[in-house]
């Protein structure tokens, strides 16, 4: 099982704590580091310093400063960037850190965001969203000489030069969320993985019947897809630590317990272990205090060792 850093600079992080975090993951042998794509902090009416970032321009910097770390968005929203506009920026990105890049993409969730920085956020997205994948995915796959034009109902193309190319032949493309029909055929369709964002534990084996059955309906094998969830994380070596890192991200230890990647060390590879057998291959491990590298440290040493 591979395990991926995935932080939420919008609840308060500067580009040089991202680049701390995303260093320490790095060096600590995390298969990859991945960020939100989000503009406002989440749960908290008042103003949260030092204010948002964002995450392609983050991204571009962190491909300069490491070496090895995959790198990522969980997710971008369709509702921020025209589709060429991102495939763009993403295949910069991947240009900037010699292939290194990932690229999950969504319909967006969060309104408030998008009142408060003037983007629009149409009641409808999951169009937008099919048809920015089947744009990104086309313009990188246009062979370098050739053209690419495209014609849907939220986007028009016209003879597009379809530069620059990414480094990596494909992109890897990660589709989630928990939709029973849409979003397993999105993910059949255009991505290299799906992802589910939070689950309820017992709801994993389904999800990804959904998908593999997607995959089957289009003559797909879905042994091509890799199977993921995001979930958070906090450990300690003992319940006192455990404790104190719980209350610094504001949860209860028994509802981390329930929901999370959480405990002790052992009680996180017995955790990872049961997804395992559910048919997760990659868990992206949601760290929300980025001041706490001991917290990377800690399941570097103890957890990740034990993981087949």
């Amino acid at each position: 099982m591979r395990l991926r850093i995935f932080t939420e600079p919008q609840q308060g992080a500067s580009y040089d704590d991202i680049l701390a975090i995303a260093q320490a993951a790095e060096s600590l042998g995390f298969d990859a580091f991945f960020r939100s794509d989000h503009y406002l902090a989440m749960g908290d009416t008042a103003p949260v310093l030092p204010g948002p970032t964002d995450a392609w321009t983050t991204l571009a910097g962190l491909a300069r400063e490491t070496q090895r770390i995959r790198l990522g968005t969980l997710v971008s929203s369709v509702t921020y960037r025209p589709p060429g506009i991102l495939a763009i920026q993403v295949a910069q990105v991947d240009q900037m850190s010699g292939g290194r890049v990932e690229l999950g993409l969504g319909t967006g969730w969060f309104e408030q965001e998008h009142l408060a920085y003037g983007i629009p956020f149409p009641a409808r997205r999951f169009g937008m969203l099919e048809e920015q994948l089947e744009i990104v995915t086309g313009l990188w796959s246009t062979p370098v000489g050739g053209s690419y034009s495209f014609t849907g109902e939220h986007y028009t193309l016209v003879d597009s030069p379809a530069l620059p190319k990414p480094v990596q032949e494909r992109i890897p493309v990660i589709v989630g969320g928990g939709g029973a029909k849409r979003t397993p055929a999105m993910a059949a369709r255009f991505a290299t993985e799906f992802n589910l964002p939070f689950p309820e534990f017992t709801d994993v084996p389904g999800k990804f019947a959904g998908v593999r059955a997607a995959c089957a309906a289009i003559g797909r094998d879905p042994r091509e897809l890799v199977y993921s969830a995001a979930l958070i994380a906090v450990a300690g070596r003992d319940e006192a630590e455990f404790a104190r890192r719980a209350a610094a991200v504001g949860r209860e230890p028994a509802e981390l317990r329930e929901h999370g990647v959480a405990g002790t060390a052992s009680e996180v590879v017995d955790r990872l272990g049961l997804l395992a057998e559910d048919g997760v291959e990659c868990v992206y491990l949601q760290i929300m205090d980025l001041s706490d590298l001991e917290h990377l440290d800690f399941i570097a040493r103890e957890v990740m060792p034990q993981l087949a």
